[in-house]
């Protein structure tokens, strides 16, 4: 055999099943780029449908199982067992699922937000995971070219001194009742965990703002809202934050904003330069230096060549939200096989960081927008 083949890595996913979205989304960015198989799952809670769902993804039916923790026990045992596995279920499902595969030994990839709670995702840091198996939350839109460029050249200091970000994640889905698979969960604070919008989209924009800034937060003033009459949890989030050394934030983040279909943008204003970048445009951002002209910067342009900003084809050809998760797919891969230092990768530690961030919110806002430490 080529000494150069790769071999793919065996992936397991709990969740997932049929009708699942993020799962299907997951099973694309293993794909992409050749790493992984998927040859093991506990695609559904319910054992008819997980064994349909596997039939349907081409599994061996004798690697479909009934339970998460079966799932562990049985491939941590077996010679040719999964390697890594995806967690994909809603939030509520994954704290169990995520402690038994660590223990167990086998490399963790997690959807967001890390868990329902803050104490679970407290309890999840203190592990020491069999085997040192790692572990990645999949906050996806870190893996973008123009965004690994934009922390780059925050890193670099071409923006001064950071004074000012503004991050948005607008969406209109939720803007009426709406019952389905995916709305129910969401919407439920038994599955969801105490935000709604702001567990579902708001822990991506903040994820995003701290990504490329490195400000680290000091406290926050939130306003949840449910405007959709009957509506348990938040559908709109309005948030200010102060940050360390001084600089302040604004995040929007709503379900309920008719005309935005998945609208995620990001500014970072500094003392020398601003930046701005949006998710439905992802190669293109634009530089503004202080009193110079603005600057489009295109994922081709010679500037943007920062560590890890790599694309797959060539300048002109868009790049866009599934190349960018299967970037984490593909780094967490070389990362697992030790030729990686999985660096740019989010860890458990921003998925606590995440569900501080809810706990926060949810407690300023009860507390009528108070100033909440972080």
């Amino acid at each position: 055999m080529n000494g150069n083949i790769k071999r793919k890595i065996r992936l397991g996913m709990v969740g997932g099943g049929q009708g699942a979205f993020v799962g299907a989304v997951h099973r694309m960015a293993a794909r992409l780029d050749g790493d992984y198989e998927l040859v093991a799952g506990a695609l559904s809670s319910r054992p008819d449908v997980a064994l349909a769902s596997a039939r349907e993804l081409g599994l061996d039916p004798s690697r479909s199982y009934s339970d998460f923790a079966r799932m562990a026990k049985e491939e941590s045992a077996r010679e040719d067992g999964i390697e890594i596995v995806s967690i994909v279920t809603p939030n509520h499902m994954h704290f169990a699922p995520v402690k038994a595969f660590l223990q167990a030994g086998i490399h963790v990839i997690c959807d967001k937000p890390l868990t329902s709670t803050l104490e679970d995702a407290l309890e999840l840091a203190t592990m020491t995971p069999g085997n040192h198996a790692k572990f990645m939350i999949t906050h996806n839109y870190t893996g973008y070219p123009l965004v690994r460029t934009a922390r780059d050249m925050v890193c670099q200091g071409e923006l001064g001194k950071i004074r000012v970000v503004q991050v948005e994640y607008p969406q209109d889905w939720l803007a009426t009742p709406v019952s389905n698979k995916q709305a129910d969960w969401r919407t439920d604070p038994e599955c969801a965990g105490a935000g709604g919008s702001l567990g579902d989209i708001g822990t991506h924009a903040y994820n995003l703002l701290r990504f490329v800034t490195g400000l680290q937060t000091s406290e926050i003033s939130a306003d949840l809202t449910a405007f959709v009459p009957g509506r348990r949890l938040d559908d709109n989030v309005h948030m200010m934050l102060r940050f360390e050394g001084g600089a302040r934030g604004m995040l929007w983040a709503s379900q309920v904003a008719p005309g935005h279909e998945n609208a995620l943008r990001l500014r970072i204003f500094g003392e020398k330069a601003g930046l701005e970048w949006r998710q439905d445009l992802p190669n293109r951002m634009w530089f503004s230096p202080l009193n110079e002209p603005k600057r489009l910067l295109t994922r081709g342009c010679s500037r943007c060549n920062a560590p890890g900003a790599g694309a797959r084809v060539p300048p002109g050809h868009p790049e866009g939200y599934l190349e960018a998760f299967a970037t984490l797919y593909t780094e967490f891969a070389e990362w697992v096989r030790g030729h990686g230092s999985g660096a740019l990768l989010p860890t458990l530690a921003d998925g606590v960081e995440g569900m501080k961030f809810v706990a926060a919110a949810v407690a300023s806002a009860s507390a009528n927008g108070r100033w909440t430490a972080l």
